[in-house]
């Protein structure tokens, strides 16, 4: 078992949070007040009990608070709050790169309003990440500048209702099929996040896939996916989260993408519903063997599974990263919604480690798997420095936990503890 101080102290990512649904309980209910929106508590303690709650029923649950924090993110002011106290947030739980994904769409009216909502995103990270990197700590080198990029996400599939972006589309195109109209607004979306990047220098550096998987397939956004491609913005996709395997094959082959959300249904072959896999077992262990060769990135955020996958029983024990881990993939641990779901990425990484009973050796790998499959918004030598000083300072790190913990005690009993814990740790 890996200390939960030594967790804490070593640098990480997040390459998979959502900016709605890891905000301050305190701030949305000072946006709320502001913005006369209608929550059901202006309590922290009573939003916690009636909607941001510990352990959700159903999925239906988990997604209920999103309608409150989308509610209070339709301005420039708001959404550069949360997106700075959001790093600030990150930053004290050891956090040195973060991808922070959002869709525009749901908090616009139009694409202009989509562009301006990346740039006040991408301003309140800026701002909150410029002082962690002119701190003195970080000047000395007793620890390494936070980096940060944005992925624009699109929604599998929208309704009426859900935004003004989304309910001007539908008038303007009624009668349209639903699937051609979901191709549009990703295609539109994916147009959006090369505005920001172009115009404004946003590093909007991936783009996503997200919501309802079950009967809205990716391959509905091939268009928006070959105009990432072409515009050389990195590709990922919630994957395998409600559906299997043939999901995550669909989000590769015909979307090009680079890293899978989620893919907790990666080995479920006995969910495969396509007629034209015979060999449903062979071609799921295809699958596997391609993402662990190919160095697709799977993106696996714990908690988040266990509260909205009711196959796993709330159990980690259920859960696919060991098997994921033993098979040789890069797993990257992420919160994907700290707020919804009470956790954190210490939280996160304590409770992957712990299941997949990893050494030393095992927890860097998963450590630093976030950091080389993360769409870093530089140049690649860039992203190799950033990737070599992260596992440098995770050595230090750990360097100083042994230095500590077999200092305790007299001379002896420190030797003989700090054998017993090294051999403990693995290292």
């Amino acid at each position: 078992m890996i200390p939960r101080e030594l967790i804490e102290a070593v640098p990480k990512s997040d390459i998979h949070t959502h900016l709605d649904g890891s905000m301050r309980l305190s701030t949305l209910i000072e946006l709320a007040r502001a913005r006369n929106v209608d929550l059901p508590s202006y309590e922290v303690e009573g939003l916690k009990k009636l909607v941001f709650k510990p352990d959700y029923k159903n999925l239906e649950e988990y997604l209920r608070g999103f309608r409150y924090t989308c509610a209070v993110l339709l301005d420039a002011e708001a959404l550069e709050r949360v997106a700075g106290e959001l790093v600030e947030d990150s930053l004290r739980q050891g956090v040195r790169y973060m991808e922070v994904r959002f869709a525009p769409q749901l908090l616009a009216a139009s694409g202009e309003d989509c562009v301006r909502a990346l740039k006040a995103v991408s301003d309140g990270l800026a701002e909150a990440a410029a002082r962690h990197n002119t701190s003195q700590a970080v000047a000395a080198g007793g620890d390494m500048p936070f980096e940060w990029a944005i992925i624009c996400c699109a929604m599998r599939n929208f309704r009426r209702g859900m935004s003004g972006y989304y309910d001007a589309l539908l008038d303007v195109l009624p009668g349209m099929k639903h699937r051609d109209l979901v191709s549009i607004a990703s295609l539109e979306a994916v147009r959006v996040a090369v505005a920001a990047r172009d115009r404004f220098g946003v590093p909007v550096t991936g783009f996503d896939l997200a919501g309802e998987e079950s009967g809205y397939p990716a391959g509905h956004h091939f268009a928006a996916y070959e105009e990432a491609h072409r515009h050389f913005i990195r590709k990922t996709v919630h994957a395998g989260e409600a559906y299997g395997p043939e999901s995550i094959y669909e989000a590769i082959a015909r979307c090009h993408a680079e890293r899978i959300g989620h893919g907790t249904f990666l080995f479920a072959a006995d969910r495969i519903k396509n007629s034209a896999f015979a060999d449903k077992e062979a071609f799921t262990e295809a699958l596997a063997d391609y993402i662990a060769t190919m160095r697709v990135t799977i993106e696996v955020c714990p908690t988040s599974n266990l509260q909205t996958i009711p196959e796993l029983g709330g159990d980690m024990a259920n859960h696919p990263v060991r098997r994921m881990v033993d098979y040789g993939m890069a797993v990257a641990v992420a919160t994907d919604n700290t707020l919804v779901s009470h956790t954190d990425i210490n939280r996160e990484l304590a409770l992957a480690a712990d299941a997949c009973a990893l050494d030393m050796a095992g927890f860097r790998r998963l450590v630093l798997a976030g950091f080389k499959g993360g769409f870093y918004p530089g140049k690649y030598s860039g992203k190799r420095a950033f990737v070599r000083r992260a596992a440098e300072l995770f050595d230090e790190r750990v360097a100083d936990f042994q230095k500590r913990i077999s200092g305790c005690g007299n001379k002896s009993a420190a030797r003989g503890s700090g054998q017993k814990r090294r051999g403990n740790l693995n290292v």
